[in-house]
């Protein structure tokens, strides 16, 4: 893939993680903007979607950023703090993910499709966090890769969703089939595609 495709990806993925990062902020900040399902999600857990939003809207924004190779390799302080913040972000929102994967609606089916999205997720993020750690570059791209496919999980349902809903579709069993959907298909598509492009990328400039 060429230079300017790879720059063309990287600002449409840029794009729609920094607009679904509004979107949670905006429901945030703006109760009144809140759609009826995020407003009950407020009245019966309120710290679980706070932490979500927040660590979501975090991870999307800081972790786009970390692939942008001009920024990791003329500013890789900046890239290593925002490294950090994207960690510690998916840990608060993964966290608060995986409780709210135990009320969401639908039942068994998506507790654990969102549960499974919210231990991959933290999962693979610590994985890469431990492998930069110990030096392994090409390892810890490979994870990151991975954890921000699942942090994508945010962009890809908030599309799969209101598209279903749009074409007339039950709530209920589409919402089942996008806890899914929303993730495993972005996992597949990294790890079918991203991860084996990424060992013949140039390494030096990621070393801890």
């Amino acid at each position: 893939m060429g230079t300017k495709a790879k720059t063309s990806g990287w600002a449409v993925m840029c794009l729609f993680a920094l607009a679904i990062t509004g979107y949670a902020l905006t429901m945030l900040g703006a109760p009144h903007l809140r759609t009826p399902f995020i407003q009950a999600l407020f009245g019966s857990v309120p710290i679980a979607v706070i932490l979500h939003l927040a660590g979501g809207a975090t991870a999307l924004a800081t972790g786009a950023f970390q692939f942008n190779t001009a920024l990791r390799n003329r500013r890789l302080n900046l890239h290593r703090w925002l490294g950090r913040c994207y960690v510690i972000a998916v840990l608060i929102g993964g966290g608060a993910a995986f409780a709210l994967a135990l009320r969401s609606t639908g039942g068994i089916p998506t507790h654990f499709g969102f549960g499974l999205l919210a231990v991959l997720w933290i999962g693979s993020t610590l994985n890469a966090y431990r492998h930069i750690r110990a030096r392994h570059v090409v390892q810890h791209r490979q994870w990151m890769i991975r954890s921000y496919a699942l942090t994508l999980a945010a962009v890809t349902l908030r599309i799969y969703l209101p598209l279903s809903l749009a074409a007339g579709l039950p709530f209920e069993p589409v919402y089942i089939t996008v806890s899914w959907l929303c993730w495993v298909p972005n996992l597949v598509f990294a790890e079918w595609w991203w991860v084996p492009r990424s060992v013949t990328q140039p390494t030096g400039t990621l070393s801890s």
